[in-house]
């Protein structure tokens, strides 16, 4: 149960005790059949390669040359054609495709994978703005944390830029060609190197090293990158998933089939099928464990809010993208307590991160227990004092609401409700937009127009109007009628404008099942025609409502 599992966190701090030993699934998977995986802290050591051409060796020696020629803070080494030398050179420029990259990389690596995987390892010591160089005496020594630590010494103490957080627009792109490096790298790996019990344990191992380093260019850069690293394996899983799912039925249908020596050599090949994507999903899962349990469990409660906000922001992504694994109490806890985060960004991810889960009405079940235990902190969150998180806030409860109006009580809608009145327009959109969903969209339309001409009315919307004449009075904010109007006017534009049916409930007596309106009523509603008209007319918020970083006030 997820009640039992989190704690009631008190304040607006995500430095809580991380529970890093809570169960996930992929932590609980039985590996059937585990192969041997790498020793961490040091690549496995190699088998004997078959001799090279002598144009193969001269490439291979080009790669130990240009093995971290490249400079994170200066213009990029070339060689004598004048192409950059490095990975890092290549996707800083972002000149080439990226496809075209990582399959040079993949040639390299099938000639010699120590160069080719020295030349990666560069390339994240690189990206972190280290002036150092990995060389292969080192990489085929050293452990990782060794190299680490001789890396740290190369660091630039004076400069605390690196080039994910460098200005200016040669590093504009940077960051994006750095994700699409990771996500092409591993697309383009999935069918055999991945697998090869090498590749990804030296990856995973130094990643894993880099993110628990005290400096902080190091942490962000490979926390980003074992994020999306993760992404990026998730999405291999879930295809694997789909295919051992497909496998399963052909086996069926084939041994429904008659039975003869043809079909059993038929089932034969789809039951090595099956074993081999089971051992290939254990394997991806044992790697996404890695990550997630040496990685995330730490950076997600991250010193750095910038680092805080990449992971929760990654997890939304898995739990979307392969809803069948992640979208569970083991992993949702982890954005509920960050929902308490001191720092607005970091929120703001959690809420981006479940609206897109909340969109999704199928998914809604899995979310039952997250919504009973996290309602009233998201409900809390449309007070937010940064209006953008202020917002989505709003955003995700509207979410909740069209998926089931039970989640939300009484109190939880009129907390919002009264934002509408806001100064910050932005804010009192999203509160009109709740507001629409809950009192002034209509449920049966084709009903509704039946019941408006059997009382001889020409609209439906008469009810509505109604509805929104008590809610203005009962809002005890009589002066405001124009901030009202403006909240609904994008999500209820077609109500207001229903200028005929606000003049026939003023004009005309009350058919039969209709209650006459007071006259306090009466007043009330010409105010709010009164103001629908202006807006109409003049297609601007009224004054006192801005888009300013004022705080909002209770």
């Amino acid at each position: 149960m997820i009640t039992s599992e989190l704690p009631v966190l008190q304040d607006s701090t995500n430095e809580t005790t991380a529970h890093s030993d809570a169960g996930s699934e992929l932590e609980e998977t039985e590996v059937k059949g585990k192969r041997k995986r790498g020793r961490p802290g040091r690549p496995p050591s190699t088998n004997k390669k078959p001799r090279k051409s002598p144009g193969e060796k001269s490439r291979i020696e080009a790669g130990i040359r240009g093995a971290g020629r490249g400079r994170a803070n200066g213009h990029p080494q070339q060689n004598g054609d004048g192409d950059p030398v490095t990975l890092f050179e290549v996707v800083k420029l972002g000149k080439s495709a990226m496809q075209s990259v990582v399959d040079d990389w993949i040639e390299l690596y099938k000639q010699d994978r120590d160069i080719a995987l020295l030349d990666l390892i560069n390339f994240f010591i690189q990206c972190s703005g280290c002036r150092g160089t990995v060389r292969i005496e080192m990489f085929r020594n050293m452990q990782n944390a060794e190299i680490i630590r001789k890396m740290t010494e190369e660091f630039d103490e004076d400069s605390g830029d690196y080039p994910l957080t460098m200005p200016g627009p040669q590093w504009k792109k940077f960051r994006s060609n750095f994700c699409e490096f990771i996500g092409v790298l591993i697309r383009q790996c999935q069918y055999s190197i991945i697998y090869d019990e090498y590749m990804m344990d030296t990856v995973i191992s130094l990643l894993t090293g880099l993110s628990d380093s005290q400096v902080r260019a190091f942490r962000h850069t490979s926390t980003l990158a074992a994020m999306k690293l993760m992404t990026a394996l998730v999405n291999v899983a879930l295809n694997l998933s789909i295919h051992q799912d497909n496998t399963q039925r052909q086996y069926e249908a084939e041994r429904n089939k008659m039975i003869g020596k043809r079909a059993n050599e038929r089932l034969e090949l789809l039951l090595q099928k099956r074993k081999e994507l089971q051992e290939n999903q254990d394997e991806i899962e044992n790697m996404m464990n890695s990550i997630f349990k040496g990685i995330f469990v730490h950076r997600y409660r991250d010193a750095i809010a910038e680092i805080r906000a990449i992971c929760i922001e990654e997890i939304g992504v898995w739990m979307k993208m392969y809803s069948d694994a992640f979208l569970n109490d083991s992993y949702l806890k982890y954005v509920g307590w960050t929902l308490h985060d001191r720092q607005g960004e970091v929120r703001l991810k959690c809420l981006k991160a479940l609206q897109s889960l909340y969109t999704n009405r199928e998914l809604f079940p899995k979310l039952e227990l997250f919504t009973n235990r996290f309602k009233d902190r998201i409900v809390s969150m449309t007070l937010d004092k940064e209006y953008d998180v202020a917002v989505e806030a709003i955003r995700l409860v509207t979410l909740i609401l069209h998926g089931s109006e039970e989640a939300l009580s009484n109190e939880d809608c009129e907390n919002v409700y009264h934002l509408v009145y806001s100064a910050h327009r932005p804010v009192a959109v999203a509160a009109g937009e709740f507001l629409h969903k809950k009192l002034f969209s209509r449920h049966d339309p084709q009903a509704e127009e039946a019941l408006a001409k059997r009382r001889g009315r020409n609209s439906p919307n008469g009810n509505l109007i109604r509805m929104l004449v008590l809610f203005f009075l009962e809002s005890e904010l009589h002066e405001h009628a124009a901030y009202l109007v403006d909240s609904l006017w994008e999500s209820s534009q077609e109500l207001l404008k229903d200028w005929e049916c606000m003049t026939e409930l003023l004009l005309e007596e009350p058919v039969q099942g209709e209650e006459a309106m007071s006259d306090r009523q009466e007043s009330a509603l010409i105010e709010l025609m009164v103001c629908t008209i202006r807006q109409a007319a003049e297609a601007h918020p009224p004054v006192g409502r801005g888009t300013g970083k004022r705080v909002l006030t209770a």
